[in-house]
């Protein structure tokens, strides 16, 4: 009996003093100001958290690797890999190659959203014809191998380089979207769609109030609010001169990035993480210790499993040899024709399917011969194309949008924060006052009285374009390699072993498509890299002091 009073009384004394402490308020460091008081203000401040990944993701943990070292041959000898060591930064990548059936989900948005938009629908179906060959009977494929359910869960292909990247904004909208419609944030589903009560206004009918689809930057700039378009659990707002209120008249807001509800966008992987990915050295690997390298996204030199129960299986789908896709018939060996499902095979160790055969996969890189001698050691990556959002009211800060209610996007001019006079005249058109900064050097020569960043080409460190002119007398034969080709990796249903090493890499025109080449997704992690920290080793961090004014 003493016993368990002595149990019940140390529960009551540690709940008493959780509530003392949770009663004391959070106070800024450097001015003693305390955070999320509304008489104060309304100072902010957000619960730290490492966020979940998206959905379809599985967290990469980075680090150090040399980018190029599985290869043992340049199997081009184009000199276009030499090993180099880099570090990737954490990031979030696709379990499985982009299948039929998402893609089918995004073509079934389109229609229903923009009904009369025959050229959208139009630009995002992959080319079905990408599977004729002149001398082979591939007609089926055209017909079926998109839409028919037997090939759902098969990886898209036909897909171009710029279709991918705008399947990874549309991904990006549709889950930050059903993020805060199903937490309430925004209008519930039934009530977007018109079938619920009391949301619709008067001029719009059974129609939602919101009539452009949702764009994650439009939210967050504040350009997707109303009736019909808010939610029943929209935020609290601390600020005393919040200008919206919930039907009880309590002050809300939207979710802004501070509060850590929305999530990064889906992107194409960079040639270099797509790479450390596929290789999945974590498997080898043990107090920085790496065991045994890899030639192939599993452990072992050859290609075949050497597990007692799979023993002699081909552990990737590719071409064996001319005229051997799949072995001998009634024991065909990589169960596999032409592409396989998205999830065939053993995972490799960071739990990713297919990143040897099945398809190539585009990544975001623009191909150069020599990218190795000249990109960055961290995160490399060559193909930044800087960009900002256009304003169509630069004073109220409202982004200009296009017919789908996306914000227009223009080139950069300049790989710095411009003053407040030039942001706005570059806004309007204009140019700045004469006692601007000069930009930079690459940007090309300053306008007369005015700022090279805002009168000069777009800024890119590239400077070579696909447009620039050669000297033919000089050189003979020009390349075609330019700012459009795009890397593309992993090998493919059609290719032999040689293509199945992380470390190989091609390239094709950003707007051609193959049978042979799909995609996956990547996210960027932010906050802390180390995704695994229990039972590792760690220093210390002390709390911070709390302030007490009185």
């Amino acid at each position: 009996m003493s016993k368990y009073f002595t149990k019940t009384a140390l529960v009551v004394m540690g709940l008493g003093a959780l509530l003392s402490s949770c009663s004391k308020p959070m106070r800024s460091q450097k001015t003693g100001m305390a955070y999320n008081d509304r008489n104060n203000g309304g100072y902010l401040r957000f619960k730290q958290t490492h966020p979940a990944p998206g959905p379809g993701l599985i967290a990469i943990e980075g680090g150090t690797f040399v980018m190029g070292g599985s290869a043992d041959q340049d199997v081009t000898y184009d000199y276009n890999n030499v090993r180099r060591r880099v570090t990737v930064a954490s990031f979030y990548m696709d379990e499985t190659e982009v299948s039929n059936q998402d893609w089918l989900d995004y073509l079934h948005w389109i229609s229903i959203t923009f009904p009369e938009d025959r050229e959208l629908y139009y630009n995002a179906t992959p080319d079905t014809l990408v599977w004729r060959r002149p001398l082979s009977y591939n007609e089926p494929y055209v017909d079926n191998y998109l839409r028919h359910p037997a090939f759902q869960d098969y990886p898209v292909v036909g897909v171009t380089w710029e279709q991918a990247q705008e399947y990874c904004t549309w991904r990006t909208d549709r889950m930050n979207e059903n993020i805060l419609r199903e937490t309430g944030r925004l209008a519930n589903w039934k009530d977007a769609s018109g079938n619920g009560k009391g949301q619709a206004t008067a001029n719009t009918g059974n129609k939602p109030a919101m009539t452009d689809p949702f764009n994650t930057d439009m939210y967050l700039n504040g350009q997707i609010r109303g009736q019909g378009v808010d939610g029943k659990k929209m935020i609290r707002d601390l600020n005393p001169r919040a200008q919206a209120s919930d039907n009880k008249g309590k002050p809300v807001r939207p979710v802004r990035i501070e509060d850590g509800i929305l999530k990064p966008g889906y992107r194409l992987p960079t040639e270099a993480e797509w790479e450390y990915a596929a290789l999945g050295l974590s498997g080898n690997t043990e107090y920085e210790n790496i065991a045994d390298g890899k030639i192939y996204p599993w452990n072992g030199l050859g290609v075949r499993s050497a597990s007692k129960r799979t023993r002699g299986m081909i552990l990737a789908n590719f071409k064996r040899g001319e005229g051997d896709n799949m072995g001998v018939g009634n024991s065909l060996n990589d169960k596999a024709d032409i592409t396989a499902p998205v999830r065939s095979y053993e995972p490799n160790d960071f739990g990713l399917y297919n990143m040897a055969g099945n398809v190539n996969e585009w990544t975001g890189d623009t191909y150069r011969q020599t990218s190795f001698e000249d990109f960055e050691d961290f995160n490399p990556f060559r193909g930044n194309e800087y960009t900002n959002k256009r304003l169509a009211d630069p004073e109220k800060g409202l982004y200009a949008k296009d017919k789908y209610g996306r914000p227009i996007k223009d080139a950069a001019k300049s790989n710095r924060k411009l003053s407040w006079a030039e942001f706005v005249a570059q806004q309007q058109g204009g140019q700045a006052n004469a006692a601007g900064n000069n930009g930079n050097a690459a940007n090309g020569a300053a306008a007369p009285g005015g700022n090279a960043a805002l009168a000069g080409k777009p800024y890119k460190a590239d400077q070579r374009g696909f447009a620039d002119s050669v000297n033919t007398s000089l050189y003979g034969v020009t390349t075609l390699v330019n700012d459009h080709s795009k890397v593309y990796k992993g090998g493919s249903w059609n290719d032999r072993a040689m293509w199945l090493n992380p470390a190989t890499r091609r390239f094709m025109d950003q707007t051609d498509a193959s049978a042979e080449v799909g995609f996956r997704c990547a996210m960027t992690m932010v906050g802390a890299p180390e995704i695994h920290p229990a039972g590792k080793t760690h220093f210390r961090v002390s709390k911070p002091k709390t302030y007490n004014p009185k």
